[in-house]
């Protein structure tokens, strides 16, 4: 086993697939699939599940896959400090449902890494995708949230797709409405005050179940229902109708400005936002200062929320 074998069978893993793996790496494909197919050799092990549609890691190529990011980068390190060779390229990916937060943390990290070269990678996806994300390796780690409505069905999803949870933090939950939006004045709302208002909820496209909602009480009538894909949508709806969405109540006026804001929303729920990976991968040195940057993000600006950091 060689460390050229383990840097070849990371990129595979990053590319999706070993055709754009072999381009990204400047080697033919034959020579690429016969090195994979020395070290599964070698191994005694199938890592990979080839299909006429592609590749998947086998359940060992998802174990296999977090020793040999922890081999490639400890060996970068040493020969950073060592032989005095240019620092290896950064790479990071995280899925995320879309939580202002979560790019704040990923703003300073970026920043905090000062690198020379990097590939990073921030997805605002949907529910099902974001596990999808993860389960494919496509991101190292993804954000959601889960509550009593939705936990048995997301922590079943993620059982049986081999990943788990961790909490970040539980929150109270607020509407987030424009400054200008009458009921901003108030202490807090109830969900008669908001009757009148265009309910705002981002849709989910084909997997447009209730438990796959970004938003909690979704199973609650809505005389006026808007669903959008963006997060930058969603805030112009708030100030142009006076809209709202339900939320963390952590609000971040660097990436939302100064008009929108969190008001207390008076149910009987809550709403505990965590990260999710897969079992058997450690998170990657950036991933884990990302993780950092997210925890100190939320310590920060973290309104109403019982933190668990």
């Amino acid at each position: 086993m060689t460390l050229q074998q383990l840097k070849y069978y990371i990129e595979t893993v990053n590319s999706g697939s070993i055709n754009k793996a072999a381009e990204r790496l400047f080697i033919s494909q034959p020579s690429l699939s016969n090195a994979l197919r020395d070290l599964e050799t070698e191994i005694g092990h199938d890592l990979f599940v080839r299909t006429p549609r592609g590749i998947s890691l086998t359940t060992d190529g998802a174990e296999f896959l977090g020793y040999a990011r922890q081999v490639v980068e400890q060996t970068g390190l040493l020969e950073e400090r060592w032989l005095n060779k240019k620092p290896s390229r950064r790479l990071c990916s995280i899925s995320t449902q879309h939580y202002a937060f979560a790019v704040n943390a990923f703003v300073n990290m970026v920043k905090k890494a000062d690198a020379d070269e990097y590939e990073y990678t921030l997805r605002e996806a949907r529910t099902f995708e974001i596990v999808e994300d993860v389960k494919s390796l496509r991101s190292e780690i993804g954000i959601l949230y889960i509550n009593n409505f939705n936990r048995q069905v997301i922590e079943k999803l993620l059982r049986e797709n081999n990943l788990t949870f961790h909490s970040l933090f539980t929150a109270k939950p607020h509407v987030f409405i424009s400054t200008t939006n009458p009921l901003a004045k108030k202490e807090s709302v109830t969900l008669e005050d908001l009757a009148e208002y265009p309910r705002l909820s981002f849709e989910q496209g084909d997997y447009n179940s209730f438990y796959f909602s970004e938003e909690i009480l979704s199973t609650e009538y809505a005389k006026k229902d808007i669903h959008v894909g963006d997060r930058a949508t969603i805030f112009n709806l708030m100030i142009g109708l006076n809209g709202y969405t339900i939320s963390t109540g952590i609000v971040s006026a660097d990436l939302n400005g100064d008009n929108i804001t969190a008001v207390p929303l008076m149910v009987d729920d809550a709403i505990e936002v965590g990260w999710i990976a897969h079992k058997d991968i450690q998170p990657t040195r950036q991933t884990a200062l990302y993780l950092e940057d997210l925890k100190a993000v939320v310590a920060e600006c973290g309104g109403d929320i019982d933190k668990e950091l």
